[in-house]
């Protein structure tokens, strides 16, 4: 059915998409990392929200079919993931069916990226039928860095807030444990039947213990993981050369829509490490400061007083974010990495000084680039053997990183690889993988027979 006549086309955009408060609500959160959306809908089930995780790839036919193709792809699969759910839900229930049990959650970023015009776009698609017309989309937004205020009632939406920080950093490290684990695993499919199990058992611990956040249970529980899951490796398995992967959040953190390019490079003879969901978390926060910061320094040259007192107040609140987070997540780090060697995450103004100094790119441009292509040299810095650039086809931000990363690893004799997605099937891909591959072995060999040299002098 179409919008009413009398709604103008800014209306239709906004129609219904909004924050507030989801009490009583089932919420519906898109798969994106599995185990980061996993333990955010179990954040909100901490706080009484029925949240659940979206089916996922099953209806990609759905997102196309409503789209016209020059969408990005995380946008044609996460509408196909929503109408699926949606539709499966009417004819499970019939008649009981109501539209507005139900909370469709999708986030936004201000900025050139696309994401920001997904949860707006969506909508669009939601009013053209009448059962699901009236499906409110819940947003939070990259603006404010991701402020939940509204979202729960009085001080649960900060409380939650912060449970859902921590949340998504132990996702970051049960999947680094994994990648850490699963290709010196004695057998085949053990680490997967051990992460199934330990996730599940985080989930339930997060329900329980999550609102009172309970964050020494949870990093309890993580240390026994991690402790558990090194019994796994097999010590007679040498080092394999390791592969950073940096790119789109979406892409390169859902397996179905990379065509699970994680397994495939371990397949390959691989140790693979992800850029993290809580790097992109600090980003935004990261961000937020950088813009008070400027909103400060104009005061200043104004003279504008109720200015600066306003952005001061504002630097010291963002300042205390800043912190607070680092000191949580370096805490579910190294509680892990009391355990088991895994990769370690990197400081954003440690990027950003890195990018100053050399002068590759600058903050100031933005976009999911910087973290990228300041990623991809640390990934170098610690002696990587090969960085993959995993995008949707046609992504702007992910473009420029290959643009820049290209050029500067191959004057740096780093193996790369860009990896552009939009659900078809490659038949060159396994033959791309399995040439970078061999690449990265030939590095790995190369950089050990330097280090043996050096050693000796």
């Amino acid at each position: 059915m179409p919008p009413e006549e009398s709604s103008s086309f800014a209306e239709r955009l906004t129609r219904n998409v909004s924050r507030f408060d989801v009490s009583g609500k089932t919420l519906l959160i898109p798969d994106m990392a599995p185990r980061g959306s996993r333990l955010l809908a179990a954040s909100f089930r901490a706080f009484g929200v029925p949240a659940q995780v979206l089916p996922t790839y099953t209806h990609l036919h759905l997102g196309k079919e409503f789209t016209s193709g020059k969408e990005c792809f995380p946008c044609q699969v996460t509408l196909g993931d929503i109408l699926g759910f949606l539709q499966e839900e009417k004819k499970l229930l019939g008649r009981d069916f109501n539209v507005t049990d139900y909370v469709y959650f999708m986030p936004e970023a201000d900025g050139p990226c696309r994401f920001g015009m997904y949860n707006k776009m969506q909508r669009l698609v939601l009013d053209r039928f009448p059962e699901f017309k009236d499906i409110p989309i819940l947003y939070m937004s990259t603006a404010d860095g991701y402020a939940s205020t509204g979202v729960l009632p009085g001080e649960q939406a900060k409380l939650f807030r912060r449970l859902a920080y921590v949340a998504t950093i132990l996702a970051d490290v049960l999947d680094r444990i994994v990648w850490r684990v699963r290709p010196y695993e004695r057998e085949p499919g053990r680490t997967d039947a051990f992460m199934d199990k330990a996730q599940q058992d985080m989930i339930d611990l997060i329900e329980r213990r999550g609102q009172a956040r309970d964050f020494k249970a949870l990093y309890a529980l993580l240390g026994e993981i991690a402790s558990q899951a090194k019994s796994i490796i097999d010590p007679n398995r040498p080092r394999k050369p390791r592969i950073g992967i940096v790119g789109e959040i979406y892409l390169r953190t859902h397996p179905d829509s990379n065509q699970h390019i994680i397994r495939e490079l371990e397949r390959f003879g691989a140790e693979v490490v992800d850029a993290s969901l809580g790097e992109w978390v600090n980003f935004v926060s990261y961000e937020q400061y950088r813009n008070i910061r400027k909103q400060w320094r104009l005061a200043w040259k104004r003279m504008d007083a109720a200015g600066l007192v306003d952005a001061s107040r504002q630097w010291v609140g963002s300042r205390l974010e800043m912190a607070w987070q680092g000191w949580r997540q370096n805490q579910v780090y190294q509680k892990a990495m009391e355990h088991l060697d895994i990769q370690g995450d990197h400081a954003i103004p440690t990027v950003e000084a890195q990018l100053d100094q050399d002068r590759l790119f600058s903050f100031d441009i933005g976009t999911e680039a910087v973290l990228s292509i300041g990623g991809a040299l640390e990934y170098v810095h610690d002696h990587f053997d090969g960085v993959v650039n995993v995008f949707p086809f046609t992504c702007m931000p992910s473009t420029i990183t290959s643009a820049i990363l290209k050029p500067l690893l191959l004057r740096m004799n780093v193996p790369y690889l860009d990896a552009a997605y939009d659900g078809t099937i490659q038949p060159n891909r396994e033959v791309a993988l399995r040439t970078f591959m061999y690449q990265a072995t030939q590095h790995k060999a190369a950089r050990e027979v330097k280090k043996d040299a050096d050693s000796r002098q």
